[in-house]
């Protein structure tokens, strides 16, 4: 018998916190906390649209901080009670020395869990070609992921069906 699952979209649209959608017994996608710079908001909003529209359940600053929330406690927070943090890199981000904070936060994640944390992607090669030292080490140290073809359909496409294979849960049930 083949489990039927309620769209993630409804549960919110109905009021059910994150916190209780994330209790489903059959999680087919890690959750991502979205780490971006200002200047990347057209791509982030796009994103998480898309993220959120194929079940992954993610948190997206400022949608989802509460008025008056003290904001590094709210990020922080963010970041602990996520599965993965979806780094958005560009020119604006490595300029960011908010974006820096969030890298170095899930970078402590990876080492209290032990495990992957960080999911790199990146909108041009600014990254590549840095002195900014975090940004050198993450370049050399991770896969980054390839969306400088964001504004072209089939290349966005295809670069966000590679994400989406790479947040599926191992072994989630079918």
């Amino acid at each position: 018998m083949k489990r039927r699952r309620i769209p993630v979209a409804f549960l919110r649209g109905v009021g059910l916190p994150d916190e209780l959608i994330g209790f489903e017994p059959i999680q087919q996608h890690y959750s991502c906390f979205i780490s971006y710079a200002s200047k990347d908001q057209a791509f982030a909003e796009r994103l998480h649209a898309d993220l959120q529209n194929s079940g992954v359940r993610c948190w997206f600053a400022p949608h989802d901080m509460p008025i008056g929330a003290k904001i590094i406690d709210a990020l922080d927070e963010a970041i602990r009670l996520r599965d993965k943090v979806l780094l958005i890199l560009s020119e604006g981000a490595i300029a960011s020395d908010w974006v820096e904070g969030e890298v170095t936060r899930a970078l402590d994640e990876e080492r209290a869990r032990n495990q992957v944390v960080l999911f790199p992607v990146r909108l041009d090669d600014v990254v590549m070609q840095t002195s900014e030292a975090w940004a050198r080490l993450l370049r050399g140290q991770r896969n980054i992921g390839d969306f400088t073809g964001w504004k072209k359909h089939d290349s966005y496409q295809e670069s966000f069906d590679r994400l989406m294979r790479d947040l599926r849960v191992e072994n989630a049930e079918q």
